[in-house]
């Protein structure tokens, strides 16, 4: 599918202005280059473009107040000064899988003084020596490279998914102390029971006594 094409079933009726997140993974792109996306997407946060064949982002409009920009799976290989001039706001970039090959494609990142977060894995950049501190040492700003710090700590997981994790175990604890709460009320039934049983127990063998004096009293009688 065509990007322009693309572009209008995402926004679904909406203006341009009205939207924050846009995918545009797998289509089409001219040439290589960015078609259709213009600077009427003033809110657009996070932008995805990745595997859409881009040679180039010459053609990126600005975007003041983008955050986060998937570029993966394309065949950039330099031109990023685009991205300090129209993204000025950029925390998370991610370059993966692109025909990035020399640090020095990668200095106009140091236009970018929010970018704390960079991915370039499978990038040929990725094999030079001493590639993380060279990184690190270029972009001061960056916290995260390919998903770990300089330290070599992993990047916190923000899946929603874990969020939930406090509230399973309360469930948990809250379902525990019902079971017990129920265990409580069932022995309390059975002990009722018990002494149920035992008082028709006794009214059953008080009846049969008392046929006994009766039968004697008959006996008595007829003889």
């Amino acid at each position: 599918m065509e990007m322009k094409k693309r572009l209008t079933l995402e926004l679904r009726n909406k203006k341009p202005a009205e939207v924050k997140e846009l995918v545009l993974d797998n289509c089409r792109s001219d040439d290589g280059k960015i078609v259709g996306l213009s600077s009427d997407f003033e809110n657009l946060e996070f932008l995805s473009m990745i595997n859409i064949n881009l040679l180039s982002v010459s053609n990126l409009p600005k975007l003041s107040k983008l955050r986060k920009l998937e570029l993966s799976d394309n065949r950039i290989s330099g031109g990023l000064e685009v991205l300090a001039e129209r993204t000025p706001n950029l925390t998370h970039l991610n370059l993966s899988g692109n025909k990035i090959k020399d640090i020095n494609t990668l200095e106009p990142l140091k236009k970018l003084p929010n970018l704390h977060s960079l991915d370039l894995f499978n990038c040929e950049v990725t094999m030079l020596i001493n590639y993380r501190e060279s990184m690190f040492s270029l972009l001061p700003q960056l916290t995260y490279l390919d998903g770990f710090d300089a330290d070599d700590q992993e990047a916190p997981d923000s899946d929603p998914e874990a969020d939930g994790d406090g509230l399973d175990d309360e469930y948990d604890e809250n379902g525990e102390e019902g079971e017990e709460e129920d265990d409580d009320e069932e022995d309390e039934l059975d002990e009722e029971v018990i002494d149920d049983d035992e008082e028709d127990e006794d009214d059953l063998e008080g009846e049969e006594e008392e046929d006994g004096v009766d039968d004697e009293v008959r006996l008595f009688f007829l003889a």
